[in-house]
């Protein structure tokens, strides 16, 4: 679609990349705002910030504009937790965690009742040592029956029609050679299917139609 832009409107496609670095930094302006108004007031020490966004954008990386996939690109997001007396400064954290975890860590560091229903996972441990051990890895989902699963090393992808996709990010962080088909790996995509979903919840219907 952005080719076929590309040709009928010239430029269309380098506006477009400036066009969304200018909306990333108007966004992180505004962010730096919040936190000055923050560090300038009583609240500070006891505030916890949690900075997250929605689902990644492909500017052109596998032939794809957009998100609407479930390669690395389009999940990989932000996740930056500041929690007093909890979390350690300018640490990075590589274990993949998923959005999953906001409500559970927030319950615990809150102090709150944990709910039983929840699925996620409190990364309180690894705000605590981000270089701890971590065995669950970050599973993301598009429609029904195509899922995803990113541990350290590996992303494994099962779409709904059974077919699949698996990239070693150790050699691969582009995700260009699709290693699922290789018997090798068979034992690599058994130890992550078992962290795809039992159950699934039908679609839910368009909220625009009462």
């Amino acid at each position: 679609g952005m080719m076929s832009l590309e040709e009928r409107r010239p430029n269309s496609y380098p506006n477009f990349i400036r066009s969304y670095a200018a909306c990333a930094a108007f966004a992180d302006y505004q962010v730096g705002r919040v936190l000055d108004a923050l560090d300038s007031s009583s609240m500070k020490a006891s505030t916890i910030i949690w900075l997250i966004s929605d689902h990644g954008f492909h500017l052109g990386e596998k032939d794809h504009i957009e998100k609407f996939a479930l390669w690395e690109k389009s999940n990989h997001i932000p996740m930056i937790v500041i929690a007093p007396n909890v979390s350690q400064g300018n640490k990075v954290c590589s274990a993949p965690v998923d959005a999953t975890c906001v409500y559970p860590t927030l319950l615990e560091l809150c102090e709150l009742p944990m709910d039983g229903a929840c699925d996620g996972r409190s990364i309180v441990p690894l705000l605590e040592d981000p270089a701890g051990e971590w065995e669950t890895p970050a599973l993301m989902t598009y429609g029904r029956g195509n899922h995803a699963v990113r541990s350290s090393r590996w992303r494994y992808i099962r779409y709904a029609d059974g077919s699949e996709e698996l990239y070693d990010h150790n050699v691969d962080a582009l995700e260009w050679k699709n290693l699922a088909d290789d018997p090798r790996y068979q034992q690599i995509k058994t130890e992550h299917q078992k962290w795809l979903p039992k159950e699934e919840n039908s679609p839910i219907s368009d909220l625009k139609k009462k």
